[in-house]
């Protein structure tokens, strides 16, 4: 394991060569989510499921569709401010995690080579919720710029010209507190993923190497990760839905994150929290098998750059 700085920059850039891959996916997660008509708050939000009309029918045909009317840069609009969000967010969830982990199980058990899960859970809950708060200006303007849409508007359309034009127009109209919007709700969120990807990881790595024989390399790390993934899919749907809800709103049609899920089941119904699913999975499973694999080759090449530059004193410090 890498230091904490040397982990916090491993993390962020495994995280920026998974989103790399993964950000047309979330482009259709969001658009989907906020399926909307031209003059329309949000097409699908806050409305009777009857009356919301379908732009985006499934990932694959969402993918077309913004391609053949808006190409590559339609896909891929935001990626600029996502590099910036996953390498704070993931730098604090994986940089943060085994210092959390190793300090809280000593405190508990006086060996920090205990492995408990409720300390796991709690250091990966708490890793990532300090980067959803580091990183919320930045995911906040990633999503209004993937909202964008001059063919077939979604949600609330901003059009920022790119993320520092979004930050600055965030910033002069709404002020600071614009600019942490639905931070309450990416911390909710961002907590509930995190509290199961990296315990999730590791109890799957753990299970295959006992018993079915794994070896340390690519496979045990596709495999644990794919695990990881999954899970993280299905805890983190739910609050994801509401964050992008509230990051995308203009004024006050939400007034927190349970008047905003109170009303997106009472008009839309129990699984309106889960609108977009598959285009998530579709999103989070590579992202999550690309980020933790990238992390264990990242974090073994930081590893070996400070055992070269740095004195054994220093490491221990940083």
């Amino acid at each position: 394991m890498a230091t904490t700085t040397g982990a916090f920059i491993a993390g962020g850039i495994a995280a920026c060569g998974a989103v790399t891959a993964t950000h047309p996916f979330e482009t259709v997660k969001i658009r989907w989510g906020f399926q909307n008509t031209p003059g329309l708050q949000l097409q699908g939000e806050l409305q009777a499921k009857h009356d919301a009309p379908r732009l985006y029918r499934g990932v694959f045909h969402g993918v077309s569709v913004i391609l053949k009317n808006e190409g590559l840069r339609g896909l891929y609009r935001g990626i600029g401010a996502a590099y910036v969000y996953q390498m704070i967010l993931n730098g604090c969830r994986l940089g943060f995690y085994e210092p959390l982990r190793k300090g809280v199980t000593t405190a508990i058990f006086k060996d920090g080579n205990v492995q408990s899960f409720g300390v796991n859970i709690f250091s990966g809950a708490t890793s990532g919720m300090l980067g959803a708060a580091a990183g919320s200006p930045f995911f906040l303007v990633k999503t209004r710029l993937q909202s964008y849409s001059p063919f077939l508007p979604v949600g609330t359309q901003h059009g920022y010209k790119n993320a520092v034009d979004g930050l600055r127009q965030i910033n002069r109209g709404e002020g600071i507190q614009g600019l942490y919007r639905g931070v309450g709700a990416a911390m909710v969120r961002t907590g509930f993923g995190s509290s199961v990807q990296l315990p999730t990881y590791f109890f799957a790595k753990r299970r295959l190497i006992r018993h079915l024989g794994m070896e340390e390399g690519a496979g045990l790390h596709l495999a644990s990760s794919a695990a990881s993934g999954f899970v993280v899919c299905c805890v983190m749907h739910p609050p994801d839905t509401i964050m992008s809800r509230m990051y995308n709103q203009t004024g006050n049609l939400y007034k927190g994150v349970f008047d905003c899920l109170y009303k997106t089941i009472s008009t839309e119904g129990l699984f309106a929290i889960y609108k977009g699913y598959f285009a998530h999975l579709a999103r989070i499973l590579p992202h999550t098998i690309l980020t933790l694999s990238l992390a264990e080759q990242t974090n073994k090449l930081v590893r070996r750059f400070e055992d070269k530059v740095l004195p054994e004193t220093v490491k221990d410090k940083i």
